[in-house]
């Protein structure tokens, strides 16, 4: 198997005003997270937070530590959360197995030693979608079933962003430290997501978009609101958002998409929102 990181420093509102498009790109954009046999990472100092993919087709795939985050083992300081995002498959963490189909989730808690992705013998191998953000404290490793999840249906048609939010990981459906994880998914006939856009100066997030459709694509919205940027994203691609930021989209047709958030505050609803008439 492989294992890589990447890693993104962290930026200044001021600087990123100077970026062009290739600047922009490299600093934000984290363009390839699955592989197949592979374990894929990006590092950003925003928050430290983590997030990457896994890709088991021929061989299971162990969740191993680098030495980024110089630890004895990848979960020694650190929480995560994990998404089956197709097919069918399992984690297994300390010898339990959670099997997993699309949209389930695993929590794993600070100290679990070893976390191993697995497709489901004789089928379509799974993929797996995780972040990961560092813990000050232990909390049970729990699979998020169906029941479990918080759905929320917001948007309209009129506004072209109906939409279907999943809240996967939160303090208040399973204990967690500061990592919060969901999946929104986009109806047919609607493209913007994040409408009204809005920052959080406590915590900053990671969007990974999937289930976007062949030579279509999606423009990821950011900056600060009174001078914003874009970047045009693909599929199975992920933009980091720093607190400063906005983070909205739209796309060329409906997708699907990941957010992944940690930072000091666990209060989803802490945010600051700009009605789309004050952007520039």
């Amino acid at each position: 198997m492989k294992t890589t990181i990447q890693e993104r420093w962290g930026t200044h509102p001021k600087d990123v005003k100077r970026y062009d498009t290739a600047q922009l790109r490299n600093a934000f954009l984290v363009e390839k997270l699955l592989e197949p046999d592979a374990v894929l990472m990006t590092y950003t100092h925003n928050d430290r937070l983590i997030i990457g993919g896994a890709f088991p087709v021929n061989e299971d795939l162990k969740l191993e530590t680098v030495d980024l985050i110089r630890s004895a083992y990848f979960c020694e300081r650190r929480e995560a959360g994990i998404v089956c995002i197709e097919n069918e498959g399992a984690v297994t963490v300390d010898g339990v197995s959670y099997a997993l189909s699309y949209k389930d989730a695993v929590y794993v808690g600070r100290g679990a030693k070893e976390i191993v992705f697995k497709s489901k013998a004789g089928q379509p191998p799974a993929k797996f979608y995780f972040a990961s953000a560092p813990a000050h404290k232990e909390y049970p490793t729990a699979k998020i079933t169906a029941q479990m999840r918080r759905v929320r249906e917001l948007g309209a048609k009129a506004t072209s962003n109906e939409r279907t939010l999943n809240q996967l990981i939160l303090n208040e459906i399973v204990p967690c430290c500061q990592l919060q994880m969901g999946l929104t998914e986009i109806k047919e006939g609607s493209v913007w997501n994040t409408m009204p856009p809005h920052t959080h100066t406590r915590r900053m997030e990671a969007y990974f978009y999937f289930k976007v459709p062949e030579k279509q694509s999606v423009c990821h919205f950011m900056g600060e609101p009174q001078e914003t940027r874009h970047l045009f994203i693909g599929n199975e691609q992920a933009v980091i958002s720093p607190s400063w930021s906005i983070h909205s989209a739209a796309g060329t047709g409906n997708y699907t998409f990941i957010w992944a958030m940690c930072g000091e505050n666990l209060d989803y609803d802490d945010m600051d929102t700009f009605t789309a008439d004050k952007l520039q």
